[in-house]
């Protein structure tokens, strides 16, 4: 048999070896796809096909800090590794930790599930949209910037902090036209809206969150609504910010009133926008740096939490030639 390099654990039960491996070695078989290499278990052992140090020290080194996630029985998943494995390069063993063992949950969903930041870009931004008034979250779809927005938006309101919620959203579509749809245009743009009536059904539940809207104590209106409003005690949420013009993007941070905190969040390279016509979302993240009050968070690729072919399935678009 060829030699290969030896990494002792030093595991203290089968239990950690299951929970460290994953059922059928699954984490084993991810990190040996993920590095090119073979990897193999022999009882407490890994054992690596190569003698890169490189290689070798970096899987070291996530093998080390699952371990101490392992000896504190905080449970990981696959898509927790691949970010892991990304992040490595750019942060400390520290940082990694504590995004696990110092989480802070943000709300409980309507069945008592905590739910926490799962990068530590997404703990950046919660921490970004408590201290400031206005945060633009900027980023690839899955990277939860609405998600999140809304589930601060909840939780605030859950605790009697706000008093109101407003969900908007430009009506430009991708490669749609709502002219054809039947009903008004808040009936026609609410389909579009869905991933945000899906995060308030997780944690208000249906009928919580239909006597809410019915009530006015969620507010879900496209962008052509906020005219001539001025929105005082208010959290405010602009998805799909990328879609506005320069000129809708200054009506909207416009309406802010007092004791109101608005979140602006979209991806810059989706825009549906006719060709020459500059996104208001570019623009305003342009010129509102250095503004105490306002921040923005950049996302990246890493921070994709969805299955984590999506994370490849961008990286290839972006990469491909046309």
């Amino acid at each position: 048999m060829v030699d290969l390099t030896k990494l002792d654990l030093k595991l203290s039960s089968v239990s950690e070896m299951v929970a460290l491996f994953g059922v059928n070695e699954k984490y084993v078989h991810l990190l040996a796809n993920i590095y090119g290499i073979g990897i193999y278990v022999n009882h407490e052992e890994i054992l690596l096909d190569t003698f890169d140090e490189l290689i070798i020290a970096e899987i070291k080194r996530l093998f080390e800090i699952l371990m101490q996630l392992v000896k504190r029985n905080i449970v990981f998943n696959e898509r927790d590794i691949i970010y892991i494995h990304h992040v490595l390069g750019n942060v400390n063993d520290e940082e990694i930790l504590d995004l696990f063992i110092g989480r802070k949950e943000i709300v409980k969903t309507l069945h008592g599930k905590p739910i926490y930041p799962k990068t530590l870009n997404q703990k950046r931004y919660i921490n970004l949209i408590e201290k400031n008034t206005v945060v633009f979250g900027i980023g690839p779809a899955g990277t939860g910037k609405t998600y999140l927005a809304v589930l601060v938006g909840l939780k605030k309101l859950k605790d009697g902090i706000i008093k109101k919620i407003v969900l908007t959203r430009p009506a430009v579509e991708a490669g749609e036209s709502l002219g054809f749809l039947p009903g008004d245009l808040k009936e026609k743009i609410d389909p579009y809206l869905k991933p945000l009536y899906d995060a308030m059904y997780e944690i208000l539940g249906v009928k919580q969150t239909e006597e809410y809207i019915e009530k006015g104590v969620i507010e879900i209106a496209p962008l052509a609504y906020m005219r001539g409003r001025t929105l005082e005690n208010v959290y405010v949420i602009l998805d799909e910010a990328q879609n506005t013009t320069v000129g809708q993007m200054k009506l909207f941070l416009t309406r802010l009133g007092f004791n109101s905190k608005m979140i602006v969040t979209g991806d810059i390279t989706q825009s549906d926008l006719p060709v020459r016509v500059l996104s208001g979302l570019v623009r305003a993240a342009d010129i509102l740096k250095n503004i105490e009050g306002i921040d923005i968070m950049f996302f990246e690729n890493m921070d994709v939490v969805r299955h984590p072919l999506v994370q490849t399935i961008i990286e290839r678009f972006e990469h491909a030639k046309d």
